[in-house]
């Protein structure tokens, strides 16, 4: 099966909550006059995003912070729902968006591997014959067996790579994952991930590291106020979001 994403018209509004705390006069006057004051306001994280993509694809996302960058992704992951539109999806997502989610701190690396393993939908015969695959990947031996509360955001990060990447995904999503990592581990994080692409799996990378976008991605899209204002090749893009972001300043 060919994995494909298809995003089409998306919105994501949020409500946020003001902090007004009211004196027990003001309260009782709202009630007396039946007048209640909001302390809310909708915020529009997506706007009638819209766009495809396609077995093989290796597609980056720009854009300042706020842009709506994460949010597009958590909503391609179904940890938002849209607030309209619709989003299909072929293929199997495996989804780094936030360093050490779904860890627990108190249990070892090696523990954490089969939890992680289960939140994914691996079974543990599958997780069993990639453990060791995993621990030698990230060159954590000395480490698999302690508590992960005591690891470093780096080795947080090693693992949680090597765990949604132990099996090739169809689809892998990651969101400033890098931002940790020392250069060795990330020279071969890029090298597995150009494997998985050479199988024709599509990656979406958010990342504010140009140098990564240029090395993984074919195609860049740009965010701006949670709409896109450009999509395209990675070199054209990132020209015009460097070329954007002078002129905000």
């Amino acid at each position: 099966m060919e994995s494909s994403i298809n995003v089409n018209d998306v919105s994501l509004r949020f409500l946020l909550y003001h902090d007004r705390t009211a004196s027990l006069k003001e309260k009782f006057a709202e009630v007396l006059h039946g007048k209640r004051t909001s302390n809310r306001s909708a915020f529009m994280a997506l706007q009638n995003v819209t766009f495809n993509v396609q077995h093989g694809e290796r597609v980056g996302f720009v854009g300042h912070n706020g842009a709506g960058k994460s949010s597009l992704l958590k909503t391609i992951c179904r940890i938002y729902e849209p607030s309209s539109g619709s989003i299909v999806i072929r293929g199997r997502i495996a989804p780094l968006l936030e360093l050490g989610a779904g860890f627990n701190p108190e249990l070892s690396g090696r523990e954490n591997i089969y939890l992680n393993g289960a939140v994914l939908g691996y079974p543990k015969r599958a997780m069993q014959e990639i453990e060791r695959e995993i621990i030698d990947f990230t060159e954590m031996e000395e480490f698999i067996d302690t508590p992960a509360k005591y690891y470093s955001s780096g080795m947080y990060m090693k693992l949680a790579f090597a765990i949604a990447t132990a099996r090739t995904p169809d689809i892998l999503i990651l969101d400033e994952i890098f931002a940790g990592g020392d250069a060795s581990f990330i020279e071969r994080a890029m090298a597995r991930m150009n494997r998985f692409i050479e199988k024709a799996s599509i990656m979406l990378f958010v990342s504010h590291q140009q140098s990564l976008l240029e090395s993984l991605c074919d195609r860049i899209i740009m965010l701006d106020h949670g709409r896109i204002v450009a999509d395209g090749s990675t070199a054209d893009v990132l020209k015009y979001y460097n070329e954007w972001s002078r002129g905000s300043r």
